[in-house]
């Protein structure tokens, strides 16, 4: 069994960028769908409508009313997941492939924001 999700639950996750660097999923589901075990990496997931999830890891289950437009950080986890509201979920995971170092964490050059010209 694969724990990617793409390969495990095709139907239900699509890749729809990938580099050295990242990928990024498209995940869409219906009401009463269930995705099988899978993992993913540390990822940024962005909701693009309102859902109700119920996510299952080993004997534990959290219930997510999400709502349309939220953006959270994903620490690494397996999980298995299933629509338990009554809408279509949809949501985009940005994954990567890489872990955060303190070398690279650090500013190589001037840093461009709204407090820094």
């Amino acid at each position: 069994m694969s724990q990617d999700p793409a390969v495990s639950n095709p139907g239900l996750y699509s890749v729809v960028f990938e580099n050295e660097r990242g990928r990024v999923l498209r995940y869409r589901d219906r009401p009463g769908e269930a995705t099988t075990p899978h993992r993913h990496p540390d990822s940024v997931m962005i909701t693009l409508s309102s859902f109700t999830r119920r996510l299952t890891s080993g004997e534990r289950q959290v219930e997510l009313a999400l709502q349309t437009g939220q953006v959270r950080w994903l620490g690494a986890q397996e999980h298995a997941g299933r629509n338990i509201g009554d809408t279509d979920t949809h949501a985009i995971f940005v994954e990567l492939k890489e872990t955060a170092s303190a070398e690279r964490a650090q500013p190589t050059g001037p840093a461009l924001g709204p407090d820094r010209p």
